[in-house]
């Protein structure tokens, strides 16, 4: 099995408010079934990069959202422990389409000391 990260950049999960109860069953109905599945490890919302903090080599604390280059932030995600790539892609599309926006899919590498 491998650990796959589904993610959403933040800002893009647009949608009317009113409908907002409507894509939280839908995720969560999805949640629900990938905890079901046995593939569910973690997952969840973040809040907006401006409130997070981004931590230097030397210690220096400053906002994320200010530094150049920088464009999209995470604003969601899960991970999933599933045995292919193809099947973290299925997944994804199932989030994709409860969350009414795209989803990437990275695999997380394999670390040779653990």
């Amino acid at each position: 099995m491998s650990k796959y990260l589904i993610s959403f950049d933040e800002g893009t999960m647009v949608f009317p408010m009113a409908e907002l109860d409507a894509v939280s069953e839908a995720t969560h109905a999805v949640l629900r079934e990938a905890e079901a599945a046995g593939v569910w490890v973690f997952g969840g919302g973040l809040p907006a990069a401006s409130e997070g903090a981004l931590v230097d080599t030397d210690g220096t604390v400053q906002d994320p959202a200010t530094r150049p280059g920088k464009e999209t932030f995470i604003g969601g995600f899960c991970i999933l422990d599933v045995p292919t790539r193809d099947e973290a892609l299925r997944w994804a599309a199932r989030f994709a389409a409860a969350c009414r926006c795209a989803q990437e899919v990275r695999e997380f590498l394999d670390d040779p000391e653990s």
